[in-house]
């Protein structure tokens, strides 16, 4: 059965459960859309007590030009997987056209590199020494890459189609190999329903898709009091159900926690079927005594 193998594909790019925040991570065209200078660090340790488990890092920063006509943004990231380690960094570019008076239609762009890194001789293969060739030299390569994004918002809706990725980078040098870096793509959307004056109801989508795997659905709904704290759930499908807190803390300053719970790694018991994701943004929302207001996307 093992000898039938020849390939398999899965979904390479980080998974994200708070991507509603902070949209730029998958999406170029969101650059500059919070008409603000925003930064945002996010940690994400994924299947807690399973080694080599998945564990990323980002730093992004953006903030509009020319009268919000365009966005610039710097998005800096490290995803560590089992004995693979991906760092990098995109700068990102987005054209902003006013299509109503509260709707905003967005072109984004990003351009950057990632140094990935496989320590295939660190592998143990057996006890008694034995030693396999195609883990007998590590793996160290840059690859450039760009990304391409269209994104549209109101203040209560928007919807954005993205490629992070375009190239199809090969992530080794031996010609008989094929691992590459696949195509991702992700179609996001999402609404803000004003219940009253002091609780509104945002619910939103994320589909992704890249070839040879399933096709991934998250749906959300958070539910936001007093412009102050929004509690969320998730479902995420072929993975996990999740929960969510955000809380605005300041004017400027908001923090995220985000809760997987996954049954698809050992179902039988509890190791490594927790997730934890936090988040930390920081915005510069004043401008002249204007005073930010408040965002929920």
């Amino acid at each position: 059965m093992l000898s039938g193998a020849i390939y398999s594909m899965a979904q390479q790019d980080a998974l994200f459960s708070q991507y509603m925040f902070n949209m730029m991570l998958i999406n170029p065209a969101y650059t500059g859309s919070r008409d603000v200078i925003s930064l945002s660090a996010l940690y994400r340790q994924q299947w807690l007590n399973v080694p080599g488990a998945p564990q990323t890092m980002t730093f992004s920063a953006d903030a509009p030009l020319k009268k919000e006509k365009m966005g610039i943004g710097l998005t800096v990231f490290n995803d560590k997987i089992g004995v693979t380690n991906s760092t990098g960094f995109y700068g990102n570019y987005a054209y902003r056209v006013k299509i109503s008076n509260k709707g905003t239609f967005s072109m984004g762009a990003s351009v950057g590199l990632t140094n990935y890194k496989a320590d295939l001789a660190g592998v143990k293969h057996s006890d008694d020494g034995t030693t396999d060739a195609a883990f007998s030299a590590n793996v160290s390569k840059i690859l450039p890459n760009v990304g391409l994004g269209l994104f549209y918002n109101t203040d209560k809706f928007y919807a954005g189609i993205s490629m992070p990725h375009v190239l199809n980078n090969k992530l080794e040098n031996d010609p008989g190999i094929t691992a590459r870096q696949y195509r991702h793509g992700y179609i996001l959307g999402g609404y803000v329903f004003s219940l009253n004056h002091n609780f509104k109801l945002r619910p939103s989508a994320l589909l992704k898709f890249v070839s040879g795997a399933p096709l991934q659905l998250d749906l959300n709904a958070n539910l936001w009091m007093y412009d102050k704290i929004a509690f969320g759930l998730s479902y995420r499908s072929l993975d996990a159900p999740l929960a969510m807190v955000e809380v605005q803390i300041t004017d400027q300053l908001r923090f995220g926690y985000a809760f997987d719970f996954s049954h698809s790694i050992n179902p039988g018991n509890n190791l490594g079927r927790t997730t934890h994701e936090v988040l930390l943004r920081y915005e510069f929302g004043y401008d002249k005594g204007k005073v930010l207001t408040p965002r929920y996307f």
